[in-house]
């Protein structure tokens, strides 16, 4: 059965956080989280968005109706009386962030900042079938959310898993070594279980979307570079793509399914069926305990799309390569640096540690909801 205390569980006002999601309230609200603590006054967002000031007046009158916004004091003024400075109310909203990996769940709970106040890991068996998935994970969830207190609205649940799948629908495709989750709608799934709004994306473009907002921890990597692809190694091998500050997942949501692209032809077979993949590769030889081998197997892939796509970054991330983080560093840059030189490019694409790695995935799940609260480029 669903918990009372999560089915509904600042239901409205999870629904009217969602409805403020006009384009100039979005500004707003997204100059008062930038802001932080200190806040800023509304003649300075008046100059910021290029609004009026009587449309700034109204915009935060009815944010601090929902209790989205506060005074933060007041700051001297060049003539006439103090100003008033407001700041984001942080816990007027929350987010929950799900990474449901091939052996293993991560939650998170953030609040409007992107913080996680509250995470849960426990172990998962992704062929224990959907039954199981969908009632451990709704398990998690809800003791994810048993000390938070009970008013605090939750906005919905970004859930986060590998691909390929229809993020549009919420419904999955012939998982890579999981084909039983095929056409499984997992969203209304979910929905219906815990009674709050679920949205589903490939573990690759939460994370990217996460990086791209320069969210999750260690800093803004990504946030500086108009296009980067995001490539996690563990388990499995995907990739995540930002073109031009936005998540690119494709006409039919598709894109990044980077670790089945062929180089070998006559190579192993991959579990997609295909032979001489990328993740194939990659994977037997870091089993054999070659990483080296695995880091110029990747590092080949990662040439092939800096060349199909000119990106400006490469980001490494998963767990085998959080576990190996120098050799990988060190290979993919080889490759990607002969390469320029092959070609006579003044400089090789960069190759860096995404940061946040433990739990990057399940934050990236969560701004899935917050993202588009503030306007931020969700893809």
């Amino acid at each position: 059965m669903n918990k009372p205390g999560v089915r509904g569980r600042g239901a409205e006002a999870g629904v009217n956080l969602l409805a403020l999601r006009s384009h100039n309230g979005a500004l707003v609200l997204d100059l008062l989280r930038t802001a932080g603590p200190a806040g800023i006054s509304r003649l300075e967002l008046a100059e910021r968005t290029g609004l009026t000031p009587q449309a700034v007046s109204k915009i935060t009158a009815r944010l601090r109706a929902e209790g989205l916004a506060a005074e933060a004091g007041r700051r001297a003024s060049t003539g006439g009386k103090p100003r008033t400075v407001l700041r984001l109310v942080p816990e007027a909203g929350h987010a929950v962030g799900l990474h449901l990996d091939r052996d293993e769940l991560t939650a998170v709970l953030c609040d409007l900042t992107g913080a996680v106040v509250a995470q849960r890991r426990a172990p998962l068996g992704l062929g224990a079938g959907a039954e199981a998935v969908v009632a451990g994970a709704a398990r998690e969830v809800e003791a994810l959310l048993a000390d938070v207190p009970a008013a605090a609205s939750v906005l919905g649940v970004g859930v986060a898993l590998p691909g390929p799948l229809d993020h549009a629908h919420g419904v999955l495709h012939r998982v890579t070594g999981f084909p039983e989750w095929d056409g499984f709608p997992l969203r209304d799934a979910l929905t219906r279980r815990l009674g709050v709004p679920v949205v589903v994306d490939k573990d690759t473009n939460a994370a990217a979307l996460g990086l791209a907002l320069g969210l999750t921890v260690g800093g803004a990597v990504g946030s500086g570079y108009g296009s980067f692809a995001y490539l996690h190694l563990g388990t499995g091998l995907g990739a995540g793509l930002v073109i031009g500050g936005a998540v690119h997942r494709g006409a039919r949501t598709g894109a990044g399914e980077f670790g089945h692209q062929v180089i070998q032809l006559d190579g192993p077979v991959c579990t997609c069926g295909n032979r001489g993949c990328v993740e194939a590769l990659c994977l037997a030889a870091v089993a054999a305990g070659a990483l080296d081998e695995a880091a110029r197997v990747l590092g080949t892939g990662a040439a092939n799309l800096a060349g199909l796509l000119d990106i400006d970054l490469v980001l490494l991330g998963g767990r085998t390569v959080a576990a190996h983080p120098e050799p990988f560093l060190r290979g993919v840059g080889a490759v990607l640096d002969e390469r320029a030189r092959r070609e006579g490019l003044d400089a090789a694409v960069p190759v860096r540690l995404a940061p946040g790695e433990a739990r990057g995935v399940a934050e990236g799940a969560a701004q899935l909801f917050l993202a588009p609260l503030f306007g931020r480029a969700e893809g």
